[in-house]
């Protein structure tokens, strides 16, 4: 892969590849159950994406410029949901905070799994907290937590505060928790595995942007279930979600949007797909210099 000189001949910095990632993300069209270019949701719309990732500027340029993940995550996310849509772009941004920390390390030659482990393993208690405030500003969906978890449930927000440094939980050991049942936070526990493997199907296309990202979210969709599917309507629903995709993507155009027309009339929405896609784009932005 192209090393850090390559990706710095672009003029953008890792904070406005990570915004334009987002963009190019909700652009991808069709994105099956999903918000995109040409389809809304009743209470979220196209417009509320454009407005989140705008939104999220600040605290991605605090990552870029080395700030702790977890108070970069916390602004990024508070920017976010400064829109009437709510939470738009939690698990994308959760994705993307260690990567562009990473990105904009001076040390750091190229982007690369192991670079971005490695920003991952040196997160703290105190990254941690801040990961809880971040739950003060939107609503996420979150199932109940172990009996044993209940002290650091998500949805207390800060008020998870002591409890989290009383177990003295870094955000990496925080993630790993939730890993088998969670695929934002698989990734990060992982050395963001699935981010890499789409991202090199991203560049490795030559259609356009936003038809590799439509491309790509129908890819990673029929490659394993979505967990946000799976926490909303259940495991089977997932993994039949899953064998549909892959019907979908063997059966060409036709096929696909009725998918996606099914999908959206029974309210599955596979977003941690989504947010997968949007961290492979900007690595492909960042590590491979795609030109836009």
């Amino acid at each position: 892969m192209p090393a850090a000189s390559t990706f710095l001949q672009t003029m953008r910095t890792p904070a406005q590849n990570a915004e334009l990632a987002l963009l190019l993300e909700v652009a991808g069209t069709p994105k099956p159950g999903n918000v995109d270019r040409k389809r809304d949701l009743p209470d979220l719309r196209f417009e509320h994406f454009l407005a989140g990732a705008v939104g999220a500027q600040d605290g991605l340029r605090a990552a870029g410029r080395g700030d702790p993940v977890g108070s970069a995550f916390e602004r990024s996310v508070e920017g976010m949901a400064e829109q009437r849509g709510g939470n738009t772009q939690f698990g994308a941004l959760l994705l993307l905070t260690p990567l562009v920390r990473t990105a904009g390390d001076d040390e750091i030659e190229e982007l690369t799994p192991e670079a971005a482990a490695a920003t991952v393993a040196a997160t703290t208690v105190e990254d941690a907290v801040d990961f809880y405030r971040a739950f003060d500003h939107v609503d996420v969906r979150a199932g109940d937590p172990p009996e044993d978890m209940e002290p650091l449930d998500v949805r207390r927000g800060s008020d998870a505060a002591d409890a989290v440094r009383d177990r003295g939980l870094t955000l990496q050991e925080l993630m790993a928790e939730s890993s088998e049942r969670d695929g934002v936070a698989r990734e990060w526990t992982d050395g963001f595995e699935e981010t890499f493997a789409v991202a090199d199907r991203i560049a490795d296309s030559d259609e356009p942007l936003p038809a590799r990202a439509a491309d790509a979210f129908l890819w990673l969709l029929a490659r394993r279930p979505d967990t946000h599917v799976a926490k909303k309507h259940g495991a089977s629903t997932a993994r039949s979600v899953m064998v549909r995709a892959q019907e979908a993507r063997e059966g060409g155009p036709d096929l696909v949007a009725a998918f996606s027309e099914s999908l959206v009339e029974s309210g599955i929405n596979p977003g941690t797909t989504a947010d997968v896609v949007a961290a492979a784009l900007f690595v492909a932005l960042e590590r491979d210099g795609l030109e836009v």
